[in-house]
């Protein structure tokens, strides 16, 4: 895989709109629930095996990580954004923050 744009195409295959008042409801809630997925096997991580990472966990890290990455393509897509767009974005924005010595706080437009 070369780029965003190629996953985003390919992963775009697999789409499967569920019927809701909006396109994005489905993968945003999916997004979500895969996050809380990912959240769990690094909360076990750190409570059975002292924050150790083996090769397992890692392995199962990356598909946890590979299911958020798909739901958020798909909500991307939807929105008719690019995930180049998106990274782009958030690269500017913490560039600009740094600059500003607002790394750290709260706020969106800090």
């Amino acid at each position: 895989m070369e780029s965003f744009q190629e996953y985003q195409r390919l992963s775009r295959r697999t789409w499967n709109r569920v019927q809701t008042d909006h396109p994005i409801v489905y993968p945003t809630l999916g997004l979500v629930n895969e996050a809380g997925e990912l959240a769990g096997k690094v909360k076990k991580i750190f409570r059975d095996k002292q924050g150790v990472i083996s090769d397992a966990d890692r392995e199962a890290l990356k598909y946890e990580l590979g299911d958020v990455m798909w739901y958020l393509a798909q909500i991307a897509t939807e929105l008719n954004l690019s995930m180049e767009e998106i990274a782009q974005a958030n690269i500017d924005k913490l560039a600009s923050r740094l600059e500003r010595n607002q790394i750290r706080g709260e706020g969106d437009y800090r």
